[in-house]
């Protein structure tokens, strides 16, 4: 039966999730068990399409790449794939009617890692747009859960909040970006000589990111608003972290969070929300 594959499908994206990103399975864990698998099947989607263009240096990406599109066409179209990450992504963008110019605009951001490793104002726009922003409103759309008016009102804090996130991640990952896969993401900005006015105004966007996207979250529906609180919480922390790193010593190494730090913050993210204090 069909019900059995779509189980086993799910399976795959939330061993992939736990894999790759204790930070979000946590944050998952946070969120309504309802809606556990739903993100389960984004992120699984995402992380592979991701996976393609920043690991596999040895195949051909882009082949790959044309391949996972058109075979994740197929998958929503005919609602089955024999790939279970595909088929668990499809059940989510069918049932929540996530539109295909979110899917293809993230698509088209993994395209550009293939081909550009500068960007200017424009294209970090573009790509931040389609690698972070529309993720952050693939998964709203499973938050609202078919409320048009409370997808359209929280739409601009949930692009602020992957946007927030894809800056962190590129400050943390600056050195592997540029010597291991010859990216530079932050326009006008020389990565041999990397200073500390460059590195706070990247910082300043982000707190703007930040502030805004809080605004949002406060705004959730109980069933997601404690989990993305979470991750918003660890990012935070991440972030705060990196700030504490002077632009001479970010390209030498990769900032993180411990678990045990990971933990006390759930603790103290619990009590806040508990109480209602958000």
């Amino acid at each position: 039966m069909k019900q059995l594959f779509d189980k086993v499908s799910m399976a795959a994206s939330k061993l992939t999730t736990r894999a790759y990103s204790t930070s979000f399975s946590l944050g998952i864990y946070c969120l309504n068990k309802e809606i556990h698998e739903p993100i389960y099947g984004i992120y699984g989607f995402v992380r592979f399409a991701d996976e393609i263009v920043d690991s596999f240096h040895e195949y051909d990406k882009a082949v790959l790449l044309n391949e996972f599109k058109q075979e994740t066409d197929k998958a929503i179209e005919r609602k089955i794939s024999l790939n279970p990450i595909l088929n668990s992504f499809q059940q989510v963008v069918n049932k929540y009617n996530i539109e295909r110019e979110l899917i293809d605009c993230f698509l088209n951001s993994m395209e550009m890692d293939l081909n550009k490793n500068e960007h200017s104002e424009h294209s970090y726009s573009q790509y931040i747009l389609g690698s972070a922003e529309v993720v952050g409103l693939m998964c709203l759309r499973v938050f609202t859960n078919g409320s048009e008016e409370n997808y359209q009102y929280l739409k601009p804090s949930a692009m602020k909040l992957g946007a927030a996130f894809q800056k962190i991640n590129f400050l943390r990952d600056l050195n592997e970006d540029y010597k291991t896969l010859g990216r530079i993401y932050f326009p006008n900005v020389d990565m041999n000589s990397f200073t500390q006015k460059e590195k706070l105004e990247i910082e300043q966007e982000i707190e703007q990111d930040f502030a805004e996207a809080l605004e949002g979250i406060k705004q959730l529906p109980k069933t997601s608003k404690f989990g993305v609180y979470v991750a918003y919480v660890y990012y935070y922390s991440l972030f705060k972290k990196i700030k504490g790193v002077p632009s001479c010593r970010i390209m030498a190494e990769r900032v993180r969070i411990s678990n045990y730090h990971k933990l006390s913050l759930l603790a103290s993210s619990y009590f806040k929300h508990s109480f209602r204090l958000l």
